[in-house]
């Protein structure tokens, strides 16, 4: 029973992880797209970011404790053959955390007003969590390998 508590918990706080990874690279895209002398509204926008970023790094701490408790307390991939997926999803959310540090040096570029790339950067910036989630889902549920 307490396996399935682990796991619950696990799933919905790394639900709530991407949610902020979905939407604070948005928030880059519209602080891009902020046009110059509209200090409100960027100031609003950065708010919203540093808000987002810290409500984000919170979500992902408890997740990943969940997910290593999952590997190594209750040995999840870590018997028998073909647990080559526990290493490549390990990995991607290695990646992930990468990506969350790189949101933060980011914010920090729109906080000094140091940002030079434009709002289609940041439209591609967003979709990584997007492919990452789309390469961890199968590999958490057909463990190809």
């Amino acid at each position: 029973m307490a396996y399935q508590w682990v796991l619950t918990w696990h799933i919905i706080f790394v639900i709530a992880w991407y949610a902020g990874l979905f939407y604070l690279p948005r928030i880059y895209v519209n602080l891009a797209m902020v046009p110059a002398g509209s200090d409100a509204e960027r100031e609003r926008l950065l708010l919203m970011a540093r808000k987002l970023y810290r409500f984000t790094n919170i979500l992902m701490i408890p997740a990943v404790a969940l997910g290593l408790t999952l590997w190594l307390y209750f040995g999840i991939g870590l018997h028998g053959p073909g647990n080559g997926w526990l290493h490549a999803k390990i990995t991607l959310v290695l990646v992930l955390i990468g990506y969350q540090h790189w949101c933060k040096r980011i914010l920090r570029q729109f906080e000094q007003g140091t940002n030079r790339r434009d709002h289609k950067w940041y439209r591609w910036f967003n979709e990584i969590p997007t492919i990452i989630l789309f390469i961890i889902i199968p590999l958490v549920v057909i463990k190809p390998f």
